[in-house]
């Protein structure tokens, strides 16, 4: 009896390690990677003029994501959130070492996201060197739309915008990306292997400016409108 116990015992620990295990990869783990400076004209507006001789690259967790247009609520430890509008890349297959005349095959859609900056935080990081995660990767500050297959656009000229209460305060153009997509695939491929579901936002334009409670954000991909919520 003392062994059938035993015995019994072991295989309910299997089975309970191999339940955790299902249950773990019934997740979609995904890694969310982000692209600074990839616009001249923002970059200088942020007095980072020099031209970028390679993509600077952040990462942002999936729990930065904020998704189904929920509101936006404004966290304690910053007195100046700006948002940062932004073409996203959705990545469909595995990738290592990819070249960049066939990284247009890693990607199936792409969708808008927002980039919230704690700026106040980045400032003081900037001036101290040290790093942006605090200012970047906090809780909610990846709003997400949904995606839309890329046959259907242009993307070496493609036109994004971002209304607030009404008015357009930024407007893009794809083609005035430093680091085209495929570019950027190609470079933080040498350094992470890409998985299907991984995200890239491919930076901001010109106009980033401060969100307050209240605001009605919009933001479109040509005429379509993708995002539409509050901050709260």
């Amino acid at each position: 009896m003392a062994t059938s116990k035993i015995y019994y015992g072991c295989k309910l620990s299997v089975f309970f390690v191999s339940l955790r295990i299902n249950f773990v990869n019934s997740f979609s783990l995904m890694k969310i990677l982000a692209v600074g400076w990839n616009y001249l004209d923002h970059n200088k507006e942020l007095n980072q003029g020099i031209l970028p001789k390679q993509p600077v690259i952040f990462m942002k967790p999936e729990t930065s994501l904020l998704r189904d247009n929920k509101p936006f609520f404004l966290p304690d430890f910053s007195s100046q959130i700006d948002y940062e509008t932004e073409i996203v890349l959705r990545i469909s297959k595995m990738g290592k070492n990819v070249s960049e005349k066939f990284a247009d095959r890693y990607y199936d859609a792409i969708g808008l996201g927002i980039d919230f900056t704690a700026r106040d935080l980045q400032n003081e990081f900037k001036a101290n060197g040290t790093p942006w995660e605090l200012c970047k990767a906090f809780d909610n500050s990846a709003p997400i739309s949904q995606f839309l297959l890329k046959e259907d656009f242009n993307l070496s000229n493609l036109n994004f915008s971002l209304n607030i209460n009404g008015e357009t305060v930024q407007k893009g153009n794809t083609k005035d990306m430093i680091f085209s997509p495929e570019k950027i695939i190609s470079f933080v491929s040498r350094f992470f292997t890409l998985k299907t579901g991984d995200l890239i936002f491919t930076g901001t334009p010109v106009g980033v400016g401060p969100v307050k409670i209240g605001d009605h954000l919009e933001g479109f991909i040509e005429d379509q409108k993708l995002l539409d919520f509050s901050i709260c």
